[in-house]
């Protein structure tokens, strides 16, 4: 980016902004407005100790502001600043605003600049449920400079004082009288582009062409939970000159996070590649803050300077949004050179501390100490199965980052305890499953701190936990399931004595909600079971296993395992092809399935493949034959102690391929051939493409757009891909051509392609009614025919419904009418059937063509000689 500094000459008005600051009390509404300007100093003449007329934007009267400040810059340039308070009666939309007569003087791109009045404005929005909010701050001044023939980079540096808004911008017009855009403005001339980056808010000019003084100007759109409440605008002067330097280049820059209470120091260098002694600075919102960042000189050699930037962070910084540090590296001639570099920062709330995970019955509780800023809102509270084995990048990977596998289990409160008992939403925990957490703070605007170290633990194996429910029979009454348990290692004997019982209960259904007792079991290392006798083709099956222990002679309930099911094949067939999908709800995790398939040859099963997800194509198979299978899940607890893999099988489950898939649509076009009145309709064969069995094609046609198709002809051949809809009164119409394959399958909503010309009539301006037999009649002609040809046969009119032709004499009598679209006036009165006179005669003719979209009327107003003498 290349910016220019040099002396300027101007009139007035030169650059201006206007932004707002909530000040409240709630429910007050009580904003302090600022409004910028940027003037010419020698011109005292215009000077503005006040700004008379500026509005509110409520209908409340324009009021004054005072100028509170005025710094004279370098270049005949003085920043004026007007800062008041008003106080607003509701909710709504107000564009604050004012105008000043008198832009300065010469402006390349505003014809006669100085006449025209300076405008600028801004939209405060007032929403009940966005309040308070604060307008964006312009930390980059809105006087610039660069060079013809380099790309000139602008940023206004932006920051949002409140912390959770988006920024976005767009460039406008600027404006004049009235809030109007200025009569002959133009976006400045450029050798390639002239465009504002909407998401960084960076002007980019590649190249100015011409040397002088330009305006431009840009909003800055505020939005926040996705809706826009708020719009600055900024009007700027840019001046350009003839360089013959270059700018100074920076080292790079990186990006970068860190943790609210600690302190981020990093250097930052620029060389001037014309060995030009070069000064930095900077701005943006690490410097608008309280307890801001600092920028110091470290070193200056003639042509390269480094400043460190400092900033002790605290909790006050925390927010949503990152900040941006803008650098600004200048070289020192008489033609100044400005690059700008800078770096998103994102300051992230500290983490809360000491997680600790302790299994209670069949839940877990988790404690954990408070982060050191007292500002958090809250927690949230994150699960996982198993250790995730890699490192969260803290602190840009702040909250539980998606490739960690975490999912969010809870909230918590400030205020509420730092503690969270995780029970599966009032369904338990799993023993044998090893949950792991993390807990985050949350902040305002929702962001989060970095995660707490994960924590881990399993729930105490005091029950039987079951590893399996595997089809072993498949039949409508006498299928079986093999089920088995562990044995409930870690069982205090003391408190449960025996004698000890499993209770072995199956249900149909993946849920369990009729379960029955179907066994019962008194050696606690009996751990394995077939039911039989049931229907496996069907449904599935569910299975749970209680442990019944001796209290006081009687058997007492223990607990009970998790509920597991079998797995559940369904196929759904389709051409030449079998989609196999399956089901369960079981404890453990399933990482894969195996796929079997019945060998014809063998009347044995082999495997087919293995997969990780619930579905499968089988393809490349033949209509109508039988194709059998059955699906091995692998699985495994993530504790460990279980047996590994856990294998369970689906029952078998056999299906035939049938042809029920539509032929795709063709892809259709049309043309029309208007003199000889017909329609060429071309497509593709899908047999070339997504089909292997298209017979014929059905043409369907409709003559206005919208109405219903009626099938008008039928082609035989699937390698016949033309038809000709011809001999047609219109060629306006809409098309289909559907394909049909060799069970009858028919392609569904096939594309539409529409034809809507050839509106042709036109009118002669001389027929001779001598009976000559040449030109004896005024009929409509097309008017690419030669006159030799209109005098012999006129060619027809094209997509004409009807007409209403009416002719005149000089004197408007009417001599000849009719809705016949050929006309055919042989000259005659309509009254009489006299000859009528040599001469001219008008007409009026209402032409009503053919349209897809209905009928289109036209009105034909014009003359015709009627000659029947010789000339």
């Amino acid at each position: 980016m290349v910016i220019l500094v040099k002396s300027a000459m101007a009139t007035h008005n030169r650059a201006g902004e206007i932004t707002y600051r909530y000040l409240g009390p709630s429910p007050a509404l009580t904003y302090e407005i600022t409004i910028i300007t940027y003037t010419k100093t020698s011109s005292i003449q215009a000077d503005r100790p006040t700004l008379d007329s500026v509005y509110f934007g409520d209908g409340s009267p324009p009021v004054q502001f005072v100028r509170s400040e005025k710094i004279n810059m370098s270049g005949d340039i003085s920043r004026n600043k007007y800062v008041r308070n008003h106080t607003y009666s509701g909710n709504g939309s107000f564009l604050i605003h004012y105008e000043d007569p008198n832009r300065n003087e010469g402006v390349v791109n505003i014809p006669n600049s100085v006449d025209k009045t300076f405008y600028i404005s801004t939209l405060l929005v007032i929403n009940p449920f966005l309040v308070p909010n604060n307008s964006p701050v312009l930390t980059y001044p809105p006087i610039d400079k660069g060079c013809i023939g380099r790309t000139y980079i602008h940023n206004p540096n932006a920051f949002d004082p409140d912390g959770t808004d988006s920024l976005s911008y767009e460039l406008t017009l600027c404006r004049g009288a009235g809030g109007l855009p200025i009569p002959g403005y133009t976006f400045p001339a450029t050798s390639g582009t002239f465009s504002i980056d909407a998401i960084t808010g960076d002007l980019i000019w590649n190249a100015p062409v011409l040397a002088g003084e330009y305006n431009i100007a840009f909003l800055i759109h505020e939005w926040r939970n996705g809706i826009k409440f708020g719009t600055v605008t900024r009007d700027m002067q840019v001046l350009i000159g003839d360089c013959n330097n270059r700018p100074p280049e920076f080292l790079p820059l990186a990006d970068t996070c860190i943790v609210a209470g600690d302190s981020l120091a990093f250097d930052v260098t620029a060389i001037d590649p014309d060995g030009h002694l070069v000064v930095l600075s900077a701005t943006g919102g690490p410097f608008q803050v309280a307890n801001p960042a600092l920028f110091s000189p470290v070193r200056q050699f003639d042509d390269t300077a480094t400043s460190r930037f400092i900033w002790n962070t605290d909790c006050s910084h925390i927010r949503p949004q990152a900040y941006y540090a803008q650098f600004r590296a200048e070289d020192s001639t008489a033609n100044s050179l400005v690059n700008l570099n800078g770096v998103f920062i994102r300051v992230i709330g500290p983490a809360p501390q000491n997680l600790t995970v302790m299994p209670v019955g069949n839940n877990m509780q988790l404690d954990w100490d408070p982060p050191s800023c007292s500002s958090v809102l809250g927690y949230n509270v994150y699960r996982r199965n198993g250790l995730y084995p890699g490192a969260i990048q803290c602190p840009c990977d702040n909250g539980a980052p998606s490739y960690t596998g975490y999912s969010m289990i809870g909230f918590v409160p400030a205020g509420a305890g730092e503690t969270f008992t995780d029970n599966n939403n009032g369904s338990g925990l799993v023993i044998g499953v090893e949950y792991c957490y993390i807990v985050t703070a949350v902040y305002a605007g929702g962001t989060e701190s970095c995660a707490t170290d994960q924590e881990c633990g399993s729930l105490k194996k005091d029950l039987p936990v079951i590893t399996n429910a595997d089809v072993r029979v498949t039949d409508l009454t006498n299928g079986s399931v093999y089920v088995a348990w562990s044995m409930p290692s870690e069982l205090d004997t003391v408190m449960y004595p025996g004698p000890y019982e499993y209770r072995v209960y199956h249900s149909t259904g993946f849920s369990g909600t009729t379960f029955s007792l179907f066994a019962t079991l008194s050696d606690l290392s009996d751990t394995t079971i077939i039911d039989t006798l049931i229907n496996t083709v069907s449904t599935p099956w569910s299975y749970k296993v209680e442990l019944y222990y001796n209290d006081n002679g009687m058997p007492a309930l223990k607990g009970s395992t998790t509920n597991a099911s079998t797995v559940f094949l369904s196929i759904a067939p389709t051409d030449n092809r079998l989609i196999l999908s399956w089901s369960e709800s079981v404890p453990w995790s399933n990482t894969s399935y195996d796929i079997f398939k019945l060998n014809d040859l063998t009347s044995q099963y082999d495997s087919l493949t293995t997969v990780t997800t619930s579905t499968f194509s089988d393809t490349g198979l033949v209509n109508g034959n039988t194709y059998c299978y059955y699906i091995r899940s692998r699985g495994l607890y993530t504790f460990p102690g279980f047996v590994d893999p856990i294998l369970n099988r689906s029952q078998q489950v056999c299906s035939v391929p049938v042809d029920n898939v539509n032929p795709c649509s063709p892809e259709l076009s049309a043309q029309s051939f208007c003199l000889d009145k017909l329609n060429r309709l071309v497509w593709t064969n899908p047999n070339n493409t997504c089909a292997d069995d298209v017979l014929k094609y059905y043409i369907y046609y409709s003559q206005t757009a919208g109405s219903g198709f009626e099938r008008i002809d039928s082609v035989l051949n699937p390698n016949d891909t033309i038809y000709l809809h011809a001999n047609l009164s219109s060629l306006a119409g809409c098309y289909r051509v559907t394909a049909v394959d060799s069970v009858g399958n028919e392609t569904i909503n096939p594309v539409e392609v529409c034809v809507d010309t050839c509106r042709q009539y036109v009118l002669p301006s001389v027929f001779t009614p001598n009976n000559d037999g040449k030109n004896d009649l005024f009929h409509p002609c097309d008017s690419t025919t030669s006159i030799e040809l209109q005098q012999t046969n006129c060619p027809p009119y094209l997509n004409v419904k009807d007409v209403e032709m009416k002719i005149f004499n000089r004197w408007g009598t009417l001599v000849f009418e009719t809705t016949d679209r050929d006309i055919n006036w042989d000259g005659k009165h309509k009254d009489n059937g006299v000859d009528c006179p040599d001469g001219v005669y008008f007409y009026t003719c209402r032409v009503n063509f053919f349209r897809i979209s209905g009928t289109e009327i036209v009105e034909l107003n014009g003359y015709v000689h009627l000659i029947r003498s010789a000339q």
